[in-house]
């Protein structure tokens, strides 16, 4: 075994660096991302180690400035996963406003009235939260990484009860209404980043975000 090859005393923020270095050296893809999108993309990549994450990468309705000035304002953020409320960065949400707390962070689907009123209805919990919020969505950020029908219960919110978010990060992942789901965001005037096709997942959805506070200089 040769352990030369291993780089033991890079840091963790040189390691990023030395990351992000090589994806803009190697990259060849699409070249119509702007800056901040290309950062946003960036992001992925590093998070994938896949430059193919790209490809189906759509910017929609000015996103990534609609999610600054919602951030700026303290707006509620929506998690449709839990993974996604503990992944999301609040020291850097703080430094757009101050006065973020994990209050504004908030994740439903674990809850014991979610989960009552699925197992009543007869509906997944992700479905269920969505209408326990109700207006509470109102004006937040909607990130969803994980369940379709989270994201198709938002859309259907917007259209049908005027609940209109500020911006959308709707990259739920998986086989059944995730392309389905997706096909309706685009389809929508509310700004978002997606993802065409079945591939997404909560993590995706926090580099996303993550990569839009990037873009405002808020180092990660």
């Amino acid at each position: 075994m040769d352990f030369t090859k291993i780089s033991w005393d890079a840091s963790g923020s040189e390691i990023e660096a030395e990351s992000f270095r090589r994806i803009d050296a190697e990259y060849t893809g699409r070249k119509d991302f702007s800056p901040e999108e290309w950062t946003v993309a960036r992001r992925l990549i590093h998070t994938t180690g896949d430059f193919s994450i790209t490809e189906n990468l759509v910017f929609r309705n000015n996103p990534i400035s609609k999610c600054l000035d919602a951030l700026k304002k303290g707006v509620l953020l929506y998690c449709d996963s839990n993974m996604i409320k503990a992944g999301i960065s609040l020291p850097k949400l703080k430094k757009l406003n101050p006065d973020y707390t994990a209050d504004k962070l908030t994740c439903r689907i674990a809850d014991q009235d979610i989960m009552k009123i699925a197992a009543e209805r007869k509906i997944s919990r992700a479905l269920a939260s969505v209408e326990a919020m109700g207006d509470a969505l109102n004006g937040s950020i909607i990130l969803c990484g994980n369940a379709p029908l989270a994201l198709a219960a938002c859309i259907r919110n917007s259209v049908e009860k005027g609940i209109v978010p500020s911006m959308i990060i709707g990259v739920p992942v998986g086989f059944v209404n995730v392309v389905e789901s997706k096909e309706l965001l685009m389809e929508t005037s509310i700004p978002h980043v997606t993802i065409k096709g079945r591939r997404g997942g909560s993590p995706l959805a926090v580099a996303i975000l993550h990569g839009i506070l990037e873009s405002a200089g808020i180092k990660l």
